[in-house]
């Protein structure tokens, strides 16, 4: 018999790219069973049978002898032997897997944390067919508060770090609060590597924990059922929500998902605890961490080099900066489309990504200004070279630029008001 946690368990081991073979290996099941149950993609059902089991006279022997050894299923059918069983050797064997899978899910899934102690965080795939017939994927984004059960979902196109981080900031907001630490797969956002002395955590989240409190943990390698609070809720967001769900746009299905956040996952009667999430998020709420006034700057960090022609180059395009950097490094914060240069903590200039690639834009004041220092250039270059040669050129012979003319409020909308 195939119990539903094997099932998840055959699920995650699948999504993270197990062959069939190696998934019945790791968990004790002939391989064509996991190829039945990844491809049915639904619970086993059985009929049941009231048959009583020549074995039942022994469960409590069993019981009793594997609490205080782990001895193997030979070994247990060799004492029951002893005691006058006459059954077969498959029987015992298939009842001590029971007992032990589920001593195993007392250990790892089955454990309550104190309110505001852990939350989970994981990503699940979720296919959809175009009208076309190409088949896309979005992303489901899921947290889940380790005691209540309340859980945050954000369905986005791509994984990458700044969305990963804004997608936790977004989740702390939610809540109104902060846990205590945040368990994770072995994603590559979050581990690079296990090794004898523990988990290599991604530099980026630590840095990220560091400034909202809270620990990073990562479950030991191939072992999914450790982090049992969200890889079910990801099975209920594809039952409960995305089962014919009508995909429009990722600003839509967010919205709706919102809503069926509030109105239903909510108010739901939990079927671990036996008590409504609202309820238990109730008591968990008041023990979470405090959100840091100041947030976490998620934008894409660049360094670049300004080149003797007052630009820098970022995928594909080229951005002008004040002449007076030229030869310097500046650090460019990439978000939302938009792309703000700084030297240092000085702010010099923000643009808006334009569409397209090979683009060069530039604001009118930054040539402006290198006019007005052109008499002092030449004075201190009597021949131009170097530097000097370069941006005098772009004065007299000109360059094609996009010049970016946009109001204030353009800008405080892409980038939430964050424009220096």
């Amino acid at each position: 018999m195939v119990y539903k946690e094997t099932c998840m368990d055959i699920w995650s081991l699948k999504r993270q790219g197990f062959s069939d073979r190696a998934i019945g290996k790791r968990l004790g099941i002939d391989r064509r069973t996991v190829k039945k149950y990844i491809e049915a993609r639904e619970f086993p059902k059985y009929t049941a049978v009231n048959r009583k089991s020549g074995l039942e006279p022994y469960h409590e022997l069993i019981k009793g002898w594997l609490a205080e050894e782990d001895y193997q299923a030979t070994n247990l059918y060799e004492k029951v032997i002893m005691q006058g069983y006459r059954g077969s050797y498959t029987t015992v064997k298939r009842y001590v897997r029971s007992i032990k899978e589920e001593r195993d899910r007392v250990a790892y899934v089955r454990f309550e944390t104190a309110p505001g102690f852990q939350a989970q965080m994981d990503i699940g795939e979720f296919k959809i067919m175009c009208e076309n017939g190409e088949e896309i994927s979005v992303y489901a984004m899921i947290m889940v508060l380790g005691f209540s059960r309340h859980m945050y979902v954000e369905f986005v196109e791509h994984c990458t770090m700044p969305v990963f981080l804004d997608f936790h900031m977004n989740a702390f907001g939610y809540f109104k609060g902060v846990p205590g630490e945040i368990l994770y797969d072995n994603m590559k956002n979050v581990v690079i590597k296990h090794n004898v002395g523990g988990v290599k955590f991604n530099d980026t989240i630590l840095d990220f924990g560091l400034h909202y409190r809270f620990k990073p943990t990562a479950t030991p390698p191939y072992s999914p059922w450790c982090k049992g609070k969200v890889e079910r809720p990801i099975d209920y967001v594809r039952e409960s929500f995305w089962r014919g769900y009508k995909y429009i746009d990722i600003e839509t299905v967010n919205r709706d998902g919102m809503r069926w956040l509030k109105e239903i996952a909510y108010n739901r009667l939990h079927g671990t605890t036996r008590q409504k999430v609202s309820e238990r998020f109730e008591r968990e709420q008041p023990m979470l961490g405090d959100i840091p006034n100041r947030p976490y700057d998620t934008s894409e960090k660049v360094i670049r080099k300004v080149y003797k022609d007052c630009q820098v180059a970022f995928d594909s395009n080229r951005y002008v900066v004040p002449h007076k950097y030229v030869g310097k490094k500046v650090f460019l914060r990439v978000k939302n489309g938009m792309i703000r240069i700084f030297h240092n903590e000085e702010h010099l200039v923000t643009y808006l990504i334009p569409e397209g690639k090979g683009q060069m834009v530039s604001y009118p004041w930054i040539y402006e200004a290198l006019r007005k220092d052109m008499d002092q250039i030449k004075r201190k270059y009597r021949v131009p070279y170097g530097k000097a040669k370069a941006t005098i050129g772009i004065l007299k012979h000109g360059l094609k630029y996009e010049v970016q003319k946009r109001p204030l409020s353009v800008y405080d909308a892409v980038a939430g008001g964050v424009c220096a």
